[in-house]
């Protein structure tokens, strides 16, 4: 059997391309980066709205696409395939993030899984009782959901620039509220943001959740199997009239946290057929027919050595991270300041977007977590004090990717829309700077303490 050449002896241009894949792997893992590239695609979007170049930037956005099968035609513009496809995939991995948590991670245990509850409803509900207060107005009133989601990318890159001196369980109570947010904010969009349901579309969501669970039932694991059901899904709430992202939430509820069921373990099969090709001479005659089967059994061990949740969420992250999520910013971003133009009231919807997320934010988390640890119900992590607490909340105040979504469900108004978009960005900018400053000094606070030590 010939044996693979060492190292130096590959050309150099495969030597350094290798190296550069390398690089871009651990580049696209670096949870701060995504949250740069979030703030770039928003700045992006702003810059150019407000040049000479922002009519280039309206009509891009307005330009029709249409996707169809015989008679059943869709056509919408750019703006509204990005916010009601692609957003779904983004949704997508939200569900199989939660379905993790649920599963094995600090939403499984009740004890676990009290604490950020009860600080994420703080966070939801005090915003939302600031943006009222300044937006009595029934039209500006509906979009007292905006300030009340959490950007996880944002937050969590924010926090990731603070360095290792940050208690590992404050990471994880910052992801557990994020998510616990995500949950809500999907509940408010399912009820509150979805109007004149048609139910005959319901009919098509359920055969596409049947095709889900058939094809899982018989043990078919290759993800873009499942692509058609999805887009079944997609389609029935699309006709439903509830916001069609719900699909990348019910299917991420769906997929499965356990590998299909196996005669053997994975690791055993790839033990197994290395051994048989090794004594073959199937490889070194290339015998392609001969080499089907045993290559087909490694596809599908390899497959399945993890869970398909963990699988799928793996691939799907960088698309997420640095393709849609981007685009989402670039598209919805793009405010017009240099008209100046917005009436008093829709300056009443920036005022209270933004000082529910700076102010409402951080008060509705501490405030509840206090209140739930002073009442017994809780006790916080080890290695969370009361300053890692603050430090969550704030960082809660950055709401971006959710909060601009739920805007553009909340108001087809162009005044009332450009307003809150405003506030959001201005908010969570603040709530970022603010963040990143408290963490400093509780990260120096805490090096001094444990001697520059990482806190577990």
């Amino acid at each position: 059997m010939s044996h693979q050449p060492p190292a130096e002896d590959l050309p150099r241009a495969q030597l350094i391309a290798e190296q550069a894949f390398a690089t871009l792997q651990r580049f696209l893992h670096v949870e701060a980066v995504s949250g740069v590239m979030l703030l770039i695609a928003a700045a992006a979007a702003l810059v150019w709205a407000n040049s000479p170049f922002a009519h280039g930037y309206h009509a891009l956005w307005d330009q029709s696409l249409s996707i169809g099968l015989g008679n059943f035609v869709i056509s919408r513009s750019l703006h509204h395939w990005i916010n009601d496809a692609l957003m779904a995939i983004f949704f997508l991995v939200v569900g199989m993030e939660i379905k993790r948590e649920i599963h094995e991670g600090t939403l499984s245990r009740f004890d676990q899984a009290i604490l950020p509850v009860v600080a994420a409803f703080g966070g939801v509900i005090v915003p939302a009782i600031i943006f009222i207060s300044f937006n009595i107005d029934p039209a500006r009133r509906l979009g007292w959901a905006v300030p009340t989601a959490t950007d996880i990318a944002f937050a969590v890159g924010v926090l990731a620039l603070l360095g290792r001196s940050i208690p590992v369980n404050v990471r994880v109570f910052l992801l557990a509220l994020a998510i616990i947010d995500d949950v809500i904010a999907v509940l408010i969009i399912a009820f509150f943001y979805s109007e004149g349901l048609q139910y005959a579309g319901f009919i098509v969501v359920l055969l596409g959740i049947l095709m889900v669970l058939g094809l899982q039932r018989i043990g078919v694991g290759s993800a873009p199997a499942y692509l058609l059901p999805g887009a079944i899904v997609w389609s029935g709430l699309l006709i439903t009239g509830a916001h069609p992202t719900l699909a990348g939430v019910i299917l991420g509820l769906m997929t499965p946290v356990r590998s299909i069921p196996m005669r053997e373990h994975p690791l055993k099969v790839v033990s197994r057929v290395a051994e048989e090709l090794r004594s073959s001479d199937a490889v070194r005659t290339k015998d392609a027919h001969r080499l089907e089967s045993p290559l087909r059994q490694l596809r599908i061990a390899h497959r399945e050595i993890l869970p398909p949740v963990v699988r799928v969420q793996t691939a799907l992250h960088p698309w997420v991270a640095y393709g849609v999520m981007p685009l989402f910013a670039l598209a919805n971003a793009g405010i017009t300041l240099t008209d100046a133009k917005l009436p008093v009231g829709a300056w009443f919807a920036t005022l209270g977007v933004v000082l529910a997320l700076c102010i409402g934010k951080p008060l509705g988390v501490i405030g509840a977590s206090w209140i739930a640890v002073r009442l017994g119900w809780c006790r916080l992590a080890p290695g969370v004090s009361w300053a890692g607490v603050c430090l969550v909340g704030l960082l809660a105040g950055i709401g971006f990717t959710m909060s601009i979504f739920i805007a553009t469900l909340a108001f087809s108004d162009a005044d009332l829309l450009n307003a809150t978009k405003l506030g959001v960005l201005m908010g969570s900018v603040v709530s970022a700077v603010l963040g990143l400053a408290w963490g400093l000094g509780y990260a120096r606070r805490l090096r001094r303490e444990n001697g520059g030590g990482r806190l577990r």
